[in-house]
């Protein structure tokens, strides 16, 4: 309603601290939603109202307020979150714009948290959110919950949203634990919803089939004392069966639908599929995980893909082999599991000198204080 992300904010904030204090004193009212929504709308139309005076904007408070009056369109989208998620997916911005403005404003990410999803500093993604709610503002990029037929535009974005919340709650970032269970789980609800939306699109199927390939070992990655545990270690007795099933029928459809070319999603999901279907570590086939990956470099060619084969190449061609994939990759100096996969492979080798070097340059540039534990044993978490 505002076309205004940060004056949003602002009032929702305002709403939200308003409600701690008449909550307290009144009680829960019977509908908190729509409590929170006049509170928030009032806020904000004090706030463009001051600003129209103090600017002879009234034009603009009038065109705000009007804005304020009409109702949200009826969505196709079934939930609020994943309607704001495709709200936020604007086609006029750039997919990382996108990206980051869903994960920081509607997922709840920190800052450093969405930097180290879209592996950039913190420094740089905070100019990348201002730039991209100045061009929201700026532009009146006409920020409404889009229509059907305006929904495969912006799919793109919205699985990427998807998949990197998944992707921190299945290994924070920063914090005293290593796996965030409530973001899985809500990223995965999302998934679902958006495969029962889409159920034809490929990159739906793909990153659905991806997070549960993934999260069915979920009961087998930590210990005890909640420490990592490698996935050779893992007892894969008690992988989630039910996740595994679904995944692979997923991945399965979305196969039948790239079959001229490959979605990234699917790709990775097949690569998942080879761990969890091999009945041990020993068996794990290693020479089709490095196909898959040549396969994805044809789409996705970034850093981290590369890494991951590397990882692969050491497996099926041993640590030397390994070490001079890692060594030709560009543009990871400041990712930690770079510098952790190094000192693993250079300890392989006998090389302990320069893989305890590299250890502590990873346990630098990690926040995770679970998965410092994992690299102070100089082990790298599958």
């Amino acid at each position: 309603m505002t076309h205004d992300v940060q004056l949003a904010e602002d009032a929702v904030q305002d709403a939200s601290l308003r409600a701690l204090t008449a909550w307290e004193a009144e009680g829960i009212p019977n509908a908190p939603r729509a409590w929170l929504t006049v509170a928030a709308r009032r806020r904000a139309l004090d706030l463009v109202r001051r600003e129209a005076a103090r600017g002879g904007k009234e034009e603009e408070a009038i065109r705000v307020q009007n804005l304020f009056r009409a109702e949200p369109p009826d969505s196709d989208v079934p939930d609020d979150l994943l309607r704001l998620i495709f709200t936020c997916c604007h086609p006029a911005l750039s997919t990382e714009a996108q990206v980051a403005l869903a994960l920081r404003t509607l997922c709840g990410l920190s800052t450093a948290e969405v930097a180290h999803a879209l592996l950039v500093p913190e420094a740089t993604m905070l100019k990348r959110l201002t730039r991209a709610k100045q061009k929201i503002k700026q532009a009146r990029i006409p920020y409404r919950v889009p229509p059907a037929a305006e929904l495969p535009d912006r799919v793109r974005g919205v699985v990427s949203v998807v998949y990197l919340l998944f992707n921190e709650g299945y290994v924070a970032s920063a914090g005293d634990t290593a796996i965030r269970t409530n973001l899985v789980d809500e990223a995965t609800r999302l998934a679902w919803l958006l495969h029962e939306l889409m159920p034809d699109e490929p990159s739906v199927s793909g990153v659905l089939a991806l997070m549960l390939l993934h999260d069915c070992r979920r009961e087998a990655r930590l210990d005890g004392h909640g420490d990592p545990v490698l996935l050779a270690d893992q007892d894969r007795s008690t992988w989630d069966q039910d996740k595994i099933r679904v995944g692979v029928e997923l991945l399965g459809h979305g196969l039948s639908r790239t079959p001229d070319r490959p979605d990234p999603y699917v790709v990775q999901a097949a690569i998942a599929a080879c761990h969890v279907l091999a009945p041990s570590y020993a068996t794990v086939p290693w020479s089709a995980i490095v196909s898959w990956y040549d396969v994805l470099l044809t789409v996705s060619d970034t850093p981290v893909v590369r890494l991951n084969r590397a990882v692969a190449v050491a497996e099926l061609c041993g640590p030397a082999a390994g070490l001079a994939e890692v060594d030709g990759i560009p543009d990871l100096p400041h990712y930690a599991w770079w510098h952790a996969t190094r000192s693993l492979l250079l300890a392989r080798l006998g090389r302990h000198e320069d893989a305890e070097k590299a250890r502590e340059t990873a346990l630098g540039l990690d926040a995770n204080l679970v998965l410092h534990h994992g690299l102070s044993t100089g082990d790298v978490i599958a």
